[in-house]
Formats: C-alpha cells, sequence, structure tokens
C-alpha cells in the first residue's frame, strides 16, 4: 500500500513540470527571470546601502584590480587593458582638475564622436566627482548652446575635428564664461584652449576617493539627450541609481564575464553610453568600439574580433538585412542581440540570414520610470509582463483619443484602462520606487509628461507618449508613438502598421508614414516617404494593389514621396515632423511625388492635382 502512494506520488512529481508546461508555456523564461532580476535587486540595494557609495566608477577601479591587464577597449588599431584605460582616465582626471578647476559636483559637457577619449574623459569626471553632460555632436547652433544651457556646465571638452561647431556659438559661451577645451596640442582661436598637451605632462597616479566623496545614490550622474524628433533636445537627467539600473541590463539578458560586445551606437545616447558601456565595465567584458555604424563593415568586425555580443536600436537590423547577401552571413560567434525598435518582419529575416542570434528586445525610455524586457525571445513582442513588475511599479494602458490628443474620460473624470488585446497608451505611477527626475531646467516640458487625477483623486503618473498593446500571455507590442498615430475619417491609422505592409512590396527598401494636413478636412491624410531598392523603380499599380488588398481604404497613403535616403536621428529613429510640415505640394518637395487615383493607382502628382485638392474639387 506504502509502496503504491509513494510510487504514485513519484509518477506525479515526474508529471508536474509537464503540466505546469502545458499550462504556462513561459514558466521557466519566467523563473529565470524572477532569478535575474531578484539578484539585481539584491546588488543594487547593497551598492545604495553602502558606505561610502559605490559608484559605477568604483566597480570599474575593482575590475581593474582584479584584471589589469585584460582588454578593456578595441579601437581600430589600438587595444587598451583595464590597467591602461584607468591610467589613461588619470591624467585627464589630473589635467581637467588643474587646467579646469573643477571641483566636485560641477558639470562638463562633453562633445564628441565615438573614441577612447570619450571613455577616458566620462572614467575622469566621475573620479573627480563631477557630471557629464553628453552632447550630440550631430547638433550645431541655436541646438548646441540650448543643450549646453540646460545642463549648467562650467566647461566644455570639444574633439578637434569639431571645434568649427563650437566656434560659430564661441561669443555666447565666453559671455556666459564658459571654459572651452580642445583636443588638441594648441590652438590659436581666442577663447578656446588646448587641452591634449596637458594630458599628455599630466602624472597617471591613482585619484583619492575623498575627491568624489560626497556622491550618493541620488547625485546626477548624466545628462543626456532626448533625440529632438519633434523640437529642440531635452536633457534627462539620470541618476547614479538609473545609471546602475540601466547598467544591469546586460546581466538580466545574460551576458557573461566572456563575451565581447561591440558598439558602434553613439556614447552619447542611453543605449551605447548605458546599456552598453557602463553594462559592459559592470561585467568586466571587453568593448569593441567603433566611431560610426556601418553595414559593410559591420560582419567583418565581428569576425575581425570575436564579438559574441552586438547592441542594435531603430531601422539597424533592417539595414543589415537589406545589405547584399554573402556566403559567410552565418560566419561569425555573436550569440546575442540587444537592444530596442527591431519590427517583427525584420526579427525573423535577421534569424533566417544570420542564424541562430537570441534577440532581447527591451523597452524603455532615457527619462522614464518604466520598462520591459522580452525575455522569452518571442518574436515582435517588446517585453512581457511579469509579476515581479507588477510589484515594483504601478502601469496601465488606458484609453487615448488620437483626434483629440487626450486621455478618455469616463463619467467621473477618471482615466479608462483598456482591456487586453486592445490598444491603450502606456502610464506609469510616479512613487518612491518609480521617481521621474525629467528634464534639467525644463520645468514645462517635464510638467507635460505628468498625468494627474489618472484613476483617483491626487494620484500622479508618468505619460510615456507610447500607444502600447499587451495580449492574453502577457506579451506586450508597440503600436506607436501618440504623436505619430493620426486620425483620418474617423479612423485611427498606425504609421508603423502602415509601414510593416509597405515594406511587403519587393521594390520597396525603407518606410516612414505619417499624416498630412489637407485644406477643408478634418484630421490628417496617410503619406509616405520611400526609398526604393537598388536598380529598381516605384511601380504606382503595384503598391496600389498591395495596399487595396492590405489596408482599409482610410489606412491606405494617399501620397507618395520618393526619397534617396530617409532622414534619422542620430540613433536611427525615422524623422516624421519635418516630413509632414512639408506636405505634399510638388512646387515645394523636389522628390518625386505620387498620388492614389483610386482608379488609376498611384499617378506622379501635379501642380494641377495638388490646386484640386486645396480647392476642395478632388474628393479624398
Amino acid at each position: 500500500m506504502t509502496a503504491n502512494i509513494l510510487y504514485t506520488a513519484i509518477a506525479g512529481l515526474a508529471v508536474l513540470p509537464l503540466l505546469l508546461y502545458l499550462k504556462y508555456p513561459y514558466i521557466w523564461y519566467d523563473l529565470r527571470y524572477a532569478i535575474s532580476a531578484i539578484q539585481v535587486g539584491i546588488r543594487l540595494n547593497k551598492y545604495k546601502n553602502k558606505k561610502p557609495f559605490y559608484s559605477i566608477v568604483d566597480c570599474f577601479l575593482d575590475k581593474v584590480a582584479r584584471q589589469p591587464h585584460k582588454k578593456f577597449l578595441l579601437f581600430e588599431e589600438s587595444s587598451y587593458t583595464y590597467i591602461q584605460a584607468d591610467k589613461e582616465s588619470n591624467r585627464v582626471a589630473r589635467a581637467l582638475s588643474q587646467h579646469a578647476n573643477l571641483k566636485e559636483g560641477d558639470t562638463v559637457a562633453l562633445f564628441m564622436g565615438n573614441q577612447p577619449l570619450f571613455v577616458w574623459f566620462w572614467l575622469a569626471l566621475a573620479k573627480l566627482g563631477c557630471t557629464a553632460a553628453l552632447l550630440n555632436y550631430n547638433v550645431r547652433s541655436k541646438s548646441l548652446l540650448h543643450c549646453f544651457s540646460c545642463c549648467e556646465a562650467k566647461a566644455l571638452v570639444v574633439s578637434a575635428d569639431l571645434r568649427g561647431a563650437v566656434e560659430e556659438v564661441l561669443p555666447t559661451l565666453n559671455q556666459q564664461g564658459v571654459r572651452v577645451f580642445v583636443l588638441s596640442d594648441h590652438c590659436d582661436v581666442e577663447g578656446i584652449e588646448s587641452l591634449s598637451d596637458k594630458i599628455q605632462k599630466a602624472s597617471d597616479e591613482s585619484l583619492s576617493p575623498q575627491l568624489r566623496a560626497n556622491v550618493n545614490i541620488k547625485s546626477p550622474a548624466l545628462y543626456i539627450y532626448t533625440s529632438g524628433t519633434t523640437g529642440l533636445p531635452k536633457a534627462a537627467v539620470i541618476n547614479q541609481e538609473r545609471l546602475w539600473m540601466a547598467t544591469f541590463l546586460q546581466s538580466i539578458a545574460g551576458v557573461r564575464s566572456d563575451d565581447i560586445i561591440y558598439i558602434y551606437l553613439p556614447l552619447y545616447h542611453t543605449a551605447g553610453f548605458m546599456m552598453g558601456l557602463t553594462g559592459a565595465i559592470e561585467k568586466g567584458i571587453t568593448v569593441v568600439l567603433r566611431q560610426k555604424f556601418s553595414v559593410s563593415q559591420f560582419w567583418n568586425d565581428c569576425r575581425k574580433h570575436n564579438v559574441t555580443v552586438i547592441q542594435y536600436i531603430g531601422e539597424i537590423m533592417r539595414y543589415l538585412c537589406n545589405a547584399p547577401k554573402r556566403d559567410n552571413d552565418r560566419d561569425h560567434k555573436v550569440r546575442l542581440a540587444l537592444g530596442n525598435g527591431i519590427r517583427a518582419d525584420t526579427w525573423a529575416d535577421f534569424l533566417q540570414r544570420f542564424g541562430d542570434i537570441r534577440i532581447c528586445e527591451c523597452y524603455g525610455a532615457t527619462e522614464g520610470n518604466v520598462g520591459f524586457v522580452n525575455y522569452v525571445g518571442k518574436v515582435g513582442a517588446i517585453g512581457k509582463e511579469h509579476f515581479l513588475h507588477k510589484m515594483g511599479y504601478e502601469y496601465a494602458l488606458i484609453r487615448y483619443d488620437t483626434e483629440k490628443e487626450e486621455p478618455v474620460k469616463d463619467s467621473r473624470g477618471f482615466c479608462i484602462k483598456v482591456p487586453r488585446g486592445e490598444t491603450g497608451l502606456l502610464v506609469a505611477k510616479i512613487g518612491k520606487k518609480t521617481p521621474f527626475t525629467g528634464y534639467a531646467k525644463n520645468k514645462q516640458q517635464t510638467e507635460k509628461k505628468k498625468l494627474r487625477d489618472v484613476f483617483v483623486k491626487g494620484d500622479l503618473y508618468f505619460n510615456s507618449g507610447d500607444l502600447l498593446k499587451i495580449d492574453n500571455e502577457g506579451f506586450i507590442f508597440f503600436q506607436d508613438r501618440i504623436g505619430d498615430t493620426f486620425r483620418w475619417k474617423g479612423e485611427n491609422v498606425a504609421t508603423t502598421e502602415v509601414a510593416d505592409h509597405l515594406l511587403m512590396v519587393d521594390f520597396i527598401e525603407e518606410a516612414n508614414v505619417y499624416g498630412v494636413k489637407v485644406p477643408g478636412h478634418e484630421g490628417r491624410i496617410g503619406m509616405a516617404a520611400l526609398t526604393l531598392k537598388e536598380k529598381m523603380e516605384f511601380d504606382g499599380k503595384a503598391c496600389h494593389q498591395h495596399v487595396k488588398n492590405y489596408l482599409p481604404s482610410y489606412a491606405r497613403p494617399r501620397f507618395i514621396r520618393i526619397q534617396d535616403a530617409l532622414v534619422v536621428t542620430g540613433t536611427f529613429k525615422q524623422m516624421k515632423v519635418k516630413l509632414a510640415e512639408e506636405g505634399f505640394n510638388p512646387v515645394v518637395i523636389k522628390d518625386p511625388l505620387f498620388y492614389l487615383d483610386d482608379s488609376k493607382g498611384y499617378v506622379p502628382m501635379t501642380e494641377e492635382i495638388f490646386n484640386s485638392i486645396v480647392e476642395g474639387k478632388v474628393r479624398l
């Protein structure tokens, strides 16, 4: 009798994993993620309470002590070990301390591209207890001054190749009493001081930790600027806690201490700097740094340096998939790709072409207080819900009116949560565990990101600006930005969905969909900027047949604009605002324009057609 009970119990235990899998197919992924997240939480809590505070630069110095001769940074033909990087940054710190008269708490703006000196300067500033403002090297004149004034930097360090951009705004910087240093041995421009010569003469001896004795978990670590797709860039304040949290993403994604990561994304941005560089420091791994992204050299670099982890953002993966196929496409050691912004079709194409690479898609904004990770690898999803998320922070998808550009309210004046499977605006409660620091010296924009009285009187939520959808399994899918989704004929049109359908057309390489205003009409009508595949032409009839087959009438782009290249930000996000402002006037736009004639397909846009539309003679 006892034996029978025992056998039954053993059989039941043997079957239990199968039953659990059938009922909860992602249980083992969920469990593994929970373990990683708990481990990260414990470590972060330990660092928070450690006296003195344990920062990323302290973590770097620990790695220097443990593995001084391990390769830390590879750049072009140069190679630097952890100890060499430490000494180089000591020289920079001493030169800055002596010649820029820096003290703990000061801010210094860095205006340079990807290069080892960028890393040395950040390490140097961190050792001095200073904050680095990472300026986008593409900004100029008014935008550059705006970025600089946001962070109230005491000094500006510029690479020699960008000196001209600084000279344009030098009089204003001099008036503000800002010290300007250029990375060259000498400079004859009044108001700009050379710095390379001073760094070479400085000692590489270690600096006292007392120089940063007052830095704590809430101290500002960085200023990182939003891409400015809708106006002037905003300076997001990244404190030490936020920096640590982003740094730990590599641990969540499964990066190992023997990995080699390839960083070609700009270091002035969250992905390249926080998810890439500081994440690599925390794991103690080797970084292969490239000045700029190159489609043609991407896999060659990976092979040359035995890269095992790559990053991506925006349209990068599509660019790689669109490159001419080669026999050695699968000849590499890359096992993990970490990033955000890959579309479902590109995801599938990438895996099919380049082999068994685990893609870890993440979601989060530089300044946001909520984030998700697709730790399962579900194609197309930006993340998956987890019970730890719900314990850690309150978030919801709420109904949103794209025409009025505001959340829909119930009879009591509160927001309405959308059911599973429906699209809604992501909002996350602002609280002690999930703070929203906002933007430096920009109270107006900071307040615009806050929603009050969302579910109860007096509550406060962060407005992500993103329309998401959560399915019945808890997978989260990006739908659109609230400024990108437009309304036509009483219907919402999601630009990403329309673009995905256009990319199925064999001659279309890239698609950027947006809404344009038409005189005498409510809302916006669809328009698409396209680039064509090499040696292929736009076929108006074929394109019309495709959108007719796959899209409802209100979602079909009425206008098509053919461009040589789509305009993207420095982090490969498509620019829509300027295109929408330019509209569809053939007199203004010199690119080939097409108009959708329902009986003929897409036909060349003429002044006559344009005038008929503006005068209301053509029914849209």
